[in-house]
């Protein structure tokens, strides 16, 4: 597959507690190329949230190997980590993340500050993205003055912001309305095709997930074509 974006082979993960261990993951090997969609399936605790934030440099693997455009993550110290995660990766997870002092605009805007772009370019490109997701007229509005569909848009144009290669998303619908839920989720498939951003994206909802092009399932440590 040519243009990966991410790729991990034999990905082993283990959580140690004591003298008790717990093999999570077991030999994973994935890949997703630009523009592509993956959904991510599995049991509650099989694994999979764990998984996608070895997948962007989050976590780090107890055995094997991860690239993140190109660049293999246990050759980067984690600022280089930071710094390619800023410029490759979008995040969206089940629960916003907000910083709730700040206003919509200026919680988009962030990762851009983060990247060094001057305010007044952030604040634009942070403006055209909250439009593309109906959220202009919430600008100013901090967190607690949006409904729970608005927060979750906005973190979704707070993950694209930067044009990433690729958006990892956890849950990223789990805690919203059965018709938000669709409605997040088919502007995340909307802005995929506009942006040619690839998504990976973990859920439970069966129905969702075969939106996407590809579904696969995490099992016993082991991930599989579903």
């Amino acid at each position: 597959m040519s243009n990966l974006i991410i790729e991990a082979k034999g990905v082993q993960h283990r959580y140690q507690e004591g003298a008790l261990s717990t093999d999570v993951l077991k030999g994973v090997e994935f890949a997703v190329a630009a523009g592509e969609r993956v959904a991510i399936i599995g049991a509650s605790g099989s694994g999979k949230s764990t998984l996608l934030h070895i997948l962007g440099g989050l976590d780090r693997a107890s055995s094997g190997q991860v690239s993140i455009a190109g660049k293999n993550l246990s050759d980067l110290d984690d600022a280089a980590l930071g710094y390619l995660r800023n410029q490759a990766l979008g995040f969206v997870y089940q629960f916003h993340h907000l910083l709730p002092e700040f206003s919509a605009l200026e919680n988009v805007a962030m990762p851009l500050l983060i990247r060094g772009t001057k305010p007044a370019e952030a604040a634009r490109a942070a403006a055209a993205i909250l439009q593309r997701v109906g959220l202009e007229h919430r600008l100013q509005h901090r967190p607690s003055e949006l409904s729970g569909g608005e927060r979750q848009r906005a973190a979704v144009a707070r993950a694209l912001v930067t044009r990433p290669q690729c958006l990892l998303g956890d849950e990223p619908t789990g805690n919203l309305d059965e018709a938000t839920s669709a409605h997040v989720f088919d502007l995340m498939l909307e802005l995929n095709r506009e942006f040619n951003t690839a998504l990976v994206l973990v859920t439970h909802d069966l129905r969702l997930a075969q939106k996407l092009g590809r579904v696969m399932k995490l099992v016993e440590g082991h991930l599989t074509d579903a």
